[in-house]
């Protein structure tokens, strides 16, 4: 089972004039960060997981608020916002997320997400390179992405999605907008992306500043 933390998007019924932007979540984070999952241990119900801690290994890091090459990121319950991610197993890598964390205030020695959401999935393209899987969902943004947006080639096996992963709905939107094509019976490719310096800079260097 897959578990990723609880898609957002812009188009709730949140008013617009109160979802921020990725520059204003980025600026009231504790963390900023390509990060990738190395562990989790969670309280499962029924296969969900409903309490505990999340491990990531820092891989870039564009605003910590101390360094560290490990951080525990704790959710407790299901809400929307939920910061949860999906545990490896032994025979996968952990997937990669740009996180926006805050410092939790029980336990100053670990994180939580952000009420608006905590992660954005991030892909490795065929150059080693990283882009955040489009259109980018994991936290409620008001920006429009669009424009940053491009058809790229991924070599992430996380790039590959099952059918029964995605909803009619979505796949089928989707399809039309040509941001996924078939991988084969049941299968379906990531094909569009946004290139993770083009997005750090739509966020702004003074939002990242400690």
């Amino acid at each position: 089972m897959i578990i990723f933390c609880a898609p957002l998007r812009a188009d709730t019924e949140t008013a617009p004039d109160e979802i921020p932007g990725l520059s204003q979540l980025a600026a009231a984070a504790d963390v900023v960060a390509l990060v990738q999952v190395r562990d989790t241990d969670y309280r499962l119900k029924r296969e969900i997981p409903v309490s505990g801690s999340a491990y990531l290994g820092v891989l870039i890091p564009y605003k910590m608020d101390q360094e560290a090459d490990l951080v525990e990121v704790y959710e407790k319950g299901l809400h929307e916002g939920e910061c949860y991610f999906p545990n490896p197993t032994v025979f996968e890598e952990g997937r990669r997320f740009l996180v926006f964390l805050q410092r939790d205030e029980e336990d100053p020695e670990r994180y939580r997400g952000m009420p608006e959401g905590c992660a954005l999935e991030v892909l490795v393209k065929s150059d080693n390179s990283y882009a955040v899987r489009y259109p980018a969902d994991g936290i409620m943004f008001r920006d429009d992405l669009d424009a940053l947006a491009a058809p790229m080639a991924f070599a992430d096996p996380y790039a590959i999605v099952k059918d029964e992963d995605l909803s009619p709905e979505t796949r089928n939107t989707m399809l039309e907008a040509g941001q996924i094509k078939s991988h084969g019976d049941g299968e379906w490719r990531y094909t569009m992306g946004i290139d993770l310096p083009a997005l750090r800079r739509n966020i702004g260097r003074e939002a990242l500043e400690d």
